[in-house]
């Protein structure tokens, strides 16, 4: 169908093989890539009818009466290959109400990051690193605890490593050795890793040396 054209011509614009001005799909690339960089945010997980859970007792030097920590794992992408464990909730009970607004409330800010999705194991590190004014305490075995927040921040890392979230830390052939001749010898006399802070420092070969991380004053 021809179209007569009355008016003066005044100008002109190339149109693409597509149909499209330049302009508009220089627009339309624009956009597409303004929406590329867009994070969006994952959906909270819904909670199904029933969860896999662990519950761990942990006793401190800080309360006579012990905690008992619960994580439940919702089973992400179940009988696919990619199936997996992911913390979903966090109940922590005790008798001792001393400190129990404070944990309802780490228990409520926990579970709500856990059911947020994804990769979850900063938080152990976020715990490690609270320190009570008052002074920590040492765990049956001379490990250290900067406080009660740690502790429970240690629990959450056992369950993350044994659902496997979090690897295990690799214990070099060396440090094997030198737990060996530690168990022959003995631990007494055992003082704190300037490193670690670990009660679980002793002198092996004329050094001292941390069992616990591998530390020594020798290099």
């Amino acid at each position: 169908m021809s179209v007569k054209i009355e008016n003066k011509i005044v100008g002109y614009e190339v149109i693409s093989p597509e149909g499209e001005s330049k302009e508009i799909a220089a627009s339309k690339t624009s956009a597409e890539d303004k929406e590329s960089k867009v994070v969006h945010m994952r959906p909270l997980l819904t909670r199904p009818e029933e969860l896999h859970g662990s519950t761990y007792k942990v006793k401190t030097p800080l309360s006579d009466h012990a905690l008992y920590i619960t994580i439940n794992d919702i089973v992400v992408n179940s009988g696919t290959k990619y199936e997996r464990y992911q913390p979903f909730e966090i109940f922590i009970n005790s008798k001792n109400m001393e400190n129990f607004a404070w944990i309802v409330a780490l228990t409520r800010v926990i579970s709500a990051v856990f059911r947020s999705g994804g990769d979850v194991s900063f938080l152990v590190e976020e715990l490690h690193a609270v320190f009570d004014p008052r002074g920590g305490y040492y765990k049956p075995g001379g490990k250290y605890m900067p406080s009660l927040v740690a502790e429970i921040g240690e629990c959450i890392e056992m369950h993350l490593t044994k659902i496997g979230m979090i690897k295990a830390p690799e214990v070099t052939e060396e440090l094997k050795v030198k737990r060996e001749q530690a168990a022959e010898a003995g631990l007494m006399g055992s003082t704190s890793c300037h490193k670690c802070s670990q009660l679980s420092m002793v002198r092996l070969d004329g050094c001292d040396t941390c069992l616990e991380c591998g530390y020594s004053k020798c290099g």
